[in-house]
């Protein structure tokens, strides 16, 4: 008797189960289908974007243990995910497009619109939105952003599979957000070049190719300020040095930007041209788990190529910007002096005279 109980009871539960699963699917779907369901208020379920242009461009945005990644490889720019998290919280819907207006947008939607796909990490079942089991990634919103109003004020946007079109914004933001939604991963790749604490260094080099005699490498021995300076010239040791100046050096690799990345910008041949020029200086840092970051230095002309090459050696050096290649040379940046300076200083900066 008591185990026909037990039967009914399991029954009636797994029933009951089923109709809530059955409900928060179909209120999911209904609201995966809304032709104006845009925005997403938990931004923090969100572990994928994806966005796309109609032609190369392809940007996917991946939350890490260790931050978000760009296209499974690159560090992103924290402040520009979350520029684009807030967007994606904030942005509402002004009105529909009009009837007049309807074919127009959508023939312009779909020659030249971006196309963006939000992944979350949402439950399989949710209980009167108390009890969540199951967590699992799904693609919850796939929608198009087009061009601006006419205005400037709006931003034509359509949900996959939809109808119409609609103008959104975010409130208290005058202005389109169209922009926010780049395809291009260089616009959400980190600009960090080094960003290290003085205890993740094992040792730094500098080779000043400008004064190779200048040129000295840096290994940590202790916490205690001790630390094995080379002349990298000779390989001769370097026993009377400024510890104080040695440990602002040190202390400098910590949030070391470069300005912009140029390989979209500049033409291959001439990134190739400058890289086959001397460079001017090289920073190899070695951190405690023997990774290993590289960037090597190239002077910048301080006029446009055009003038470079009718002029060749008249034209002066910038003294405000310089070249720099990264990550096996897979990055060509621009940096600046102004940044750099505090850990281009030469040997004979931290000599004791």
């Amino acid at each position: 008797m008591l185990k026909k109980k037990r039967n009914k009871f399991l029954i009636v539960l797994i029933a009951l189960l089923a109709v809530f699963i059955a409900i928060n699917s179909n209120s999911n779907s209904t609201l995966d289908n809304e032709e104006s369901g845009f925005s997403v208020r938990d931004t923090a379920s969100i572990t994928k974007v994806f966005i796309a242009d109609n032609g190369i461009n392809e940007a996917l945005l991946q939350r890490t243990r260790q931050g978000w990644l760009v296209n499974k490889k690159f560090p992103a720019n924290k402040r520009s995910v979350d520029f684009l998290l807030e967007t994606i919280k904030k942005i509402k819907v002004k009105s529909p497009v009009s009837k007049a207006s309807r074919n127009n947008v959508v023939k312009r939607l779909a020659g030249s619109a971006v196309k963006v796909e939000i992944y979350q990490n949402v439950p399989r079942i949710n209980l009167f939105n108390r009890v969540k089991l199951f967590y699992h990634e799904k693609r919850t919103k796939v929608f198009f952003v087009g061009d601006v109003t006419q205005n400037n004020l709006g931003t034509y946007m359509l949900m996959e599979g939809a109808e119409n079109p609609y103008i959104v914004y975010i409130p208290g933001f005058r202005g389109f957000v169209s922009v926010r939604f780049s395809p291009k991963p260089d616009d959400w790749k980190s600009h960090i070049v080094f960003n290290k604490n003085l205890a993740d260094i094992k040792s730094v080099k500098v080779e000043n190719h400008k004064n190779p005699n200048q040129s000295f490498e840096v290994n940590i021995i202790d916490a205690m300020g001790n630390y094995d300076v080379t002349r990298l010239s000779d390989g001769s040791a370097v026993s009377d040095y400024d510890t104080l100046k040695l440990l602002n050096f040190l202390t400098s690799f910590k949030d070391l930007r470069y300005e912009s990345r140029l390989n979209a910008i500049l033409p291959p041949q001439r990134i190739d041209s400058i890289l086959n020029t001397n460079p001017i200086y090289q920073i190899t840092l070695i951190d405690v788990h023997h990774d290993t970051t590289k960037v090597i230095m190239y002077n910048k002309n301080k006029l446009p190529d055009a003038v470079t090459k009718a002029y060749e050696q008249l034209v002066p050096v910038d003294l405000d910007r310089f070249y720099g290649s990264l990550n096996n040379g897979q990055d060509f940046v621009l940096m600046q002096y102004y940044t750099f300076d505090k850990v281009l200083r030469p040997l004979s900066y931290y000599e004791k005279k």
